[in-house]
């Protein structure tokens, strides 16, 4: 067997996310290990722990880095410690300039509730009988990467953020969808607000022209609050759920939920270059407290990090 040596950047980040990636690093190695691989595995500051180290989220080592890497795994960022930083400084910016920089412009979130976790689930046990559903997200657009603006108001101030997306954009991440769903159970449900969006408008018309090379896929619309409430009357029902950036980080949260917890479902981001492997639990500790009260002293100590 040929061994095949990947470089992986692991981004601990913050509160339990040092303890959780060594964890993640030892199943690494044993699954490597099965396969003929060698992961090299090197260790940068990021989010919150990089603005305590440097002075901001991503430094230029760390970035290059993530360049050079096959792969990056990203534990936990954030925390009650850095509410106050101003928002440019703040742990998520430097998620969002580390997807920018590496192009990532896809999302993948599989929800998947499998038979051993089905008692973790918050729904009744008819409606949590058959979850497997692949969230396709739109990770490079929309009013995440728009303009944000404060102004003077009379009654104060006035805040807005700007969305957009291009036909391009939304082909890009449509394509992968209608692919992925080929190879799963051939049904595509898309996720809008057209009936008052410009940006939905034309991402409505984008994902139905792109249908049409897809033959032996179903696609169906839906808007973002029926959506949200089909997940949780009728889970089932879908297959994968493509939809742009700020519905999708919504929606995808919900269906974490479905199976238990946002801390047992991966995510991956995609483009061109390395992806990015992550899971986020320290910002859902709380629901992790709700189902596991035993851990409420745990999680305690992890807020006060």
């Amino acid at each position: 067997m040929t061994t095949q040596n990947k470089k992986i950047v692991l981004l601990p980040g913050d509160g339990i996310g040092p303890e959780i990636t060594r964890v993640a690093v030892r199943v690494l190695r044993e699954c490597a290990a099965q396969f003929g691989l060698v992961f090299r595995f090197d260790e940068f500051a990021f989010g919150g722990s990089a603005i305590d180290q440097c002075g901001e989220p991503l430094p230029a080592e760390t970035l290059a880095a993530c360049r050079a890497a096959d792969a990056i795994l990203l534990a936990a960022i954030g925390g009650p410690k850095w509410d106050a930083v101003s928002p440019e400084k703040r742990p998520e910016s430097g998620l969002l300039a580390l997807r920018k920089a590496l192009g990532l412009y896809i999302n993948l979130r599989p929800i998947d509730l499998h038979l051993p976790l089905r008692g973790l689930s918050p729904l009744r046990a008819d409606r949590a009988a058959d979850i497997h559903i692949d969230f396709v997200r739109e990770l490079a657009g929309d009013v995440y990467f728009g303009e944000h603006r404060v102004e003077p108001d009379p009654s104060g101030e006035r805040a807005s953020d700007a969305g957009a997306y291009t036909t391009g954009e939304i082909e890009r991440v449509a394509k992968y969808a209608f692919e992925r769903a080929t190879a799963r159970k051939g049904r595509v449900a898309s996720v809008d607000k057209s009936n008052v969006l410009a940006m939905s408008r034309l991402w409505r018309k984008t994902v139905t022209r792109m249908a049409a090379d897809y033959p032996g896929v179903k696609l169906e619309h839906m808007y973002v609050d029926n959506a949200a409430m089909q997940l949780v009357l009728a889970p089932d029902q879908f297959d994968v759920i493509l939809t742009s950036n700020m519905f999708g980080d919504i929606l995808s949260d919900l269906g974490a939920a479905l199976a238990g917890s946002i801390g047992l479902i991966p995510s991956m981001s995609l483009g061109p270059g390395p992806s990015l492997c992550w899971n986020d639990p320290l910002r859902h500790d709380d629901a992790a407290r709700k189902l596991w009260p035993g851990k409420r002293s745990r999680m305690d100590r992890v807020r006060r990090r």
